[in-house]
């Protein structure tokens, strides 16, 4: 999603770093031109590259979801991040909830929430839901994924651990930026190579790929699916791995002017600027 010289939000398709129009026959129809409305209208076959917009960095992109129904986040799920915590990998996945208002757009300057002094950054692969479904076998479950994006899983851990549930460190405005595009499946390759990195100011800080999951993207959406009916648009965050500032030695917590990046050769880079508490 981006939006045009008049401020109007499109959906488009990236080609070779260039924004391209959307075609779709859904749109011409009069559809609500944005990807969750495409998805729920099981449109994103019948998606053609139309007229160049742009180079990608000459347009202001939006979350590639705007409204989804469900932000899923899956917590311990990489070997390597349970093993830096000194725990071990959970035989269930460990899930919660964010809303809508904690998505941002990539390249969004998100500001730190006052009710917290220790913010972190965690890098993650989200898949977005293709279609309804409920209870759905684990071999059938990549039939159900639309594509993958980059998540940013921006937590206050002093609100996070205040009670034995994580949500009030994970709910703040502009705590999920997303993107910068939606992947599909065949563009981004088996779902157990994703690789994914973390830059702060320039610093690696975490780097793994799909292959240390402990719950699989097709185990993920399989279980989900077992707990409630999925829908369209749904966005799945699968979790992060080591390298978390609040399990450093110092410990190392986001403070205003900082610049986190999350990338990844197949899904692209996304890119988060911290601003002042409010």
């Amino acid at each position: 999603m981006f939006t045009d010289g008049d401020g109007a939000a499109r959906p488009g398709v990236l080609v070779e770093g260039v924004v391209h129009e959307l075609d779709s026959p859904l749109l011409d129809a009069g559809l609500e031109p944005s990807l969750d409305a495409l998805l729920r209208a099981g449109g994103l076959g019948a998606v053609e590259p139309g007229e160049p917009v742009a180079e990608l960095d000459q347009v202001s992109l939006l979350p590639p979801l705007r409204k989804p129904e469900k932000i899923v986040c899956i917590g311990l799920n990489y070997r390597s991040h349970a093993e830096e915590q000194g725990a071990e990998p959970p035989q269930q996945p460990t899930f919660f909830a964010k809303f809508r208002n904690a998505l941002a757009a990539p390249g969004a300057t998100v500001p730190l929430p006052r009710a917290s002094r220790k913010v972190d950054y965690e890098a993650e692969v989200a898949f977005v839901v293709a279609d309804r479904c409920k209870d759905v076998p684990e071999s059938e479950a990549l039939d159900h994924v639309a594509g993958y994006l980059l998540f940013n899983d921006l937590s206050a851990r002093d609100l996070q651990f205040a009670t034995p549930q994580w949500m009030p460190g994970k709910v703040f405005d502009g705590s999920a930026p997303i993107g910068p595009a939606l992947v599909t499946p065949d563009e981004a390759g088996p779902h157990d190579a994703i690789d994914l990195e973390l830059l702060l100011n320039g610093e690696r800080m975490q780097q793994a790929t799909t292959a240390d999951l402990v719950h699989s993207v097709p185990a993920l959406l399989s279980y989900l699916s077992t707990l409630m009916t999925l829908e369209a648009g749904d966005i799945v965050a699968t979790g992060t791995p080591a390298g978390v500032g609040s399990l450093r030695r110092p410990r190392v917590w986001l403070k205003p002017g900082d610049e986190v990046i999350v990338r990844s050769r197949v899904l692209g880079e996304l890119v988060t600027r911290i601003g002042e508490p409010r």
